[in-house]
């Protein structure tokens, strides 16, 4: 059983690579607005439409004064092909072990085609200013996760 953070929660601290191979923390972003999204894997069909959504909704997001960390268990130099195939304007990070994932409770048991195993939810978490979570968005489509971070930042939800 999964037990995300809550809105309210302290974000927990954290450094991982990004698609380049560079250090990246939370607290890089101290007094700004972060979304965290975990998704399963880079480059699948999925995580591929969910971040190209993000993509193309860039400007409205830092308009907002909202960053992006998309994170999963992928290698940094996978996470470079997909920057670059996708043309991606965020940053990527790897959580190889997972232990990003525990601290924000996306880890745990899945269920697809009938086999269980251990892997990432895909949920986001908008931290802010103050570094607790703001929001959960754990009800969402791939298609349409962009929508609705959005509506939710502009008050239209």
């Amino acid at each position: 059983m999964i037990n995300p953070l809550k809105a309210g929660d302290t974000a927990p601290e954290f450094t991982l690579p990004d698609q380049d191979g560079e250090d990246i923390s939370l607290s890089d972003f101290q007094g700004q607005r972060v979304l965290i999204y975990f998704y399963p894997k880079a480059m699948t069909p999925g995580c591929t439409v969910q971040a190209c959504g993000l993509r193309d909704n860039m400007d409205d997001l830092k308009k907002l004064g909202v960053d992006v960390l998309g994170i999963s268990t992928d290698k940094p130099e996978k996470l470079s092909r997909f920057v670059e195939r996708d043309l991606l304007n965020f940053t990527l990070l790897s959580d190889e072990e997972h232990k990003v994932c525990e601290l924000f409770g996306v880890w745990g048991e899945k269920t697809f085609m009938g086999k269980t195993y251990d892997g990432i939810h895909r949920i986001s978490f908008l931290v802010g200013t103050d570094g607790k979570v703001e929001k959960v968005f754990d009800d969402f489509k791939t298609s349409n996760h962009h929508d609705i971070v959005l509506n939710y930042l502009n008050g239209t939800e």
